[in-house]
């Protein structure tokens, strides 16, 4: 592994933990409970594409190495773009079609805040 990847890969692992973090921080700091229902399916809308762009991320790991077993020396430049990639692919695949989750959630957080 060159020094250029063993930086990327820890960039890309503390933004991904700063998603997350920022993400988690804005769930447990906001009142659902006086929410409309677009800002609700909103929010689930977005953890949905946050998911999805986790499980994206994973499968993307799978295809990193070349054949020969060798890393590209170009991998720092590609993992910086990649990332914003995956984010966008995942919010598109959300909104078109997406998993169901935000649904769920979405019907879940209705019933346990009583906004039935």
């Amino acid at each position: 592994m060159s020094l250029g990847s063993g930086v990327s890969s820890g960039y890309t692992s503390y933004i991904a933990s700063q998603s997350a973090s920022q993400l988690d921080s804005r769930i447990k700091t906001k009142d659902y409970s006086k929410s409309s229902d677009e800002q609700l399916l909103d929010a689930c809308k977005e953890f949905e594409a946050y998911f999805v762009e986790q499980i994206f991320k994973e499968m993307q790991k799978t295809v990193d190495v070349f054949k020969d077993g060798e890393t590209n020396p170009n991998d720092s430049l590609v993992d910086y773009f990649k990332d914003g990639a995956l984010q966008q692919l995942a919010g598109t695949a959300t909104k078109t079609q997406g998993l169901g989750l935000a649904q769920m959630l979405y019907e879940q957080m209705k019933r346990n805040y009583n906004m039935v």
